[in-house]
């Protein structure tokens, strides 16, 4: 079976032999021409660096690897951050019979014959079995089913490694069956102390080279944590410079072996939701250069820019909504830019759309509202249309009353009329409350007339603000402000409708 972390797994019965030196581990014995990676992978526990939360005396990832209690363990971290060099050590240090698979191309067939035998040779005497699985999330439901028996009775101890939450990608029975290992991305320090061991080591570059200060802070920066990027990195720029016939890596050297850096995000994964979170987060909190960078990030890392158009029209809406509807519009038109320019030209459509929406005010008017109607129609909370509202087009529609006593507003010359529009039990109901921020200013000025009308309710009177006229009538506070009119009745003005 082949794996996608630089290392060749062996099939289940490629491991039967005890744990010991030359490949008799479950994984084959790293030759001269092995990737550097795969060379540099520490030989023992005390040479793991950047998991030092993992590493306490009696910590459970010391216990797997020293062959203490039996735990079936799921190691979950993002690439280069030492899963499979974990399985390496667990398959060296201890007389159990190691077993490696990878879930790319292993089958439920492939796990329970594993498990037959591991049964087997539990029965005779035989030594216990640890099986490792490499991209566990990728295995299905079915196929994660078939272990939980074997790791409830402990036939086999299961070691799983995966770069995705296991939260969402390994079912409950099986999670709650293993401890669960996080492992952090390596900082720029345990990279760098990586790159200068792999310089100097007789397994790597064994002083041959020497890697010149700001070559290796290149290759730092260029992994993101990731020391396997760090390590292939500087292989390519090693054989430049051997090519070039110099002793030495320099930045022009590193630079040239590496073009660009590869961005850590899986479209289908755990980053993906993560680096869309953080876009719309630093959007909503209107931090116009984080929500750029996030951006940025999406499209190098090759994001379907249609995905990314489709979360700022939503974004328009549920957090600018009425405080700027013009964003709705710039969003909507980025996503036709989208469709008609195509890219490489429309990140920049997208971009415009980006600063837009997080420079705009911010309402979440519309969300809450919807929110709260939707609420009461679940609840049950509503009721016939009032009879006025209904349909009246049809034949016999006026002989069952539909539209009768309904009030047409263009015939009042405010355009607003009283009038019952909500069922009988959510009459009076308030769902929209606007925010004083950008248009919606206005909005929430005016809405509270608009609904004194619609429901037929007084105008309030303010007995205390403002001078008195001759009449010892009041011409200002909150009757007036709010829309009376100095005969009393209620108006709505020029370009307040």
């Amino acid at each position: 079976m082949e794996s996608d972390t630089l290392f060749t797994l062996g099939g289940p019965a490629a491991a039967s032999a005890p744990a010991g030196p030359g490949g008799a581990d479950g994984f084959p014995a790293a030759g001269e021409d092995a990737p550097l990676p795969v060379r540099m992978r520490p030989a023992s526990i005390d040479e793991l660096v950047g998991q030092d939360h993992l590493l306490a005396p009696g910590a459970p990832l010391r216990q797997l690897v020293g062959g203490g209690a039996p735990l079936s363990v799921i190691l979950w971290g993002p690439p280069g951050s030492g899963k499979t060099t974990i399985a390496h050590l667990v398959a060296r240090a201890t007389d159990r019979r190691f077993v490696a698979m990878s879930a790319l191309n292993a089958g439920v067939k492939d796990v329970r014959a594993v498990i037959d035998t591991a049964r087997r040779q539990r029965r005779a005497g035989g030594p216990q079995t640890v099986l490792f699985i490499d991209e566990v999330h990728r295995f299905s439901k079915t196929q994660q089913d078939s272990l939980l028996a074997a790791v409830e009775d402990r036939t086999v101890t299961l070691l799983a490694a995966t770069t995705e939450n296991p939260y969402f990608s390994v079912i409950s029975p099986l999670l709650s069956r293993c401890v669960l290992l996080t492992l952090q991305p390596l900082d720029d320090a345990a990279v760098r102390g990586l790159l200068r061991r792999a310089v100097a080591d007789e397994r790597g570059l064994a002083g041959t080279l020497t890697l010149e200060a700001d070559a290796e802070e290149h290759l730092v920066r260029l992994a993101g944590g990731d020391v396997r990027k760090a390590l292939t990195a500087l292989e390519a720029a090693a054989a430049s410079a051997t090519a070039l016939g110099t002793g030495r890596i320099d930045l022009a050297t590193a630079e040239q072996a590496v073009d660009v850096a590869a961005v850590r995000y899986d479209r289908d994964g755990d980053a993906h939701y993560d680096v869309t979170s953080a876009f719309i987060k630093s959007m909503r909190g209107s931090d116009v250069d984080a929500a750029l960078h996030w951006l940025a990030r999406m499209l190098v890392a090759g994001e379907d820019a249609r995905f990314i158009a489709r979360r700022l029209v939503i974004f328009a809406s549920e957090d600018v909504g009425m405080a700027d509807p013009a964003a709705l519009t710039v969003a909507t038109a980025a996503a036709h830019a989208v469709e008609f320019v195509g890219l490489p030209e429309a990140q920049l459509n997208l971009a415009q759309a980006v600063i837009h929406l997080a420079t705009a005010p911010k309402s979440n008017s519309a969300t809450t509202a919807l929110g709260a109607a939707m609420a009461d129609v679940r609840a049950g909370r509503g009721g016939p249309v009032p009879r006025g509202l209904r349909d009246a087009h049809y034949a016999g529609a006026r002989g069952l009353g539909h539209g009768t006593g309904y009030r047409y507003p263009h015939d009042d010359q405010r355009g607003v009329v009283t009038q019952q529009y909500a069922p009988d039990d959510l009459v009076g109901t308030d769902y929209y409350h606007p925010s004083s921020h950008g248009v919606e200013r206005a909005v929430a000025a005016r809405l509270p007339l608009l609904r004194r009308i619609v429901r037929g309710l007084p105008a309030p009177v303010s007995r205390t603000d403002g001078p008195a006229g001759p009449d010892g009538r009041h011409r200002s506070g909150a009757g007036h402000a709010a829309g009376a009119d100095e005969d009393g009745s209620d108006a709505v003005g020029e370009g307040q409708q």
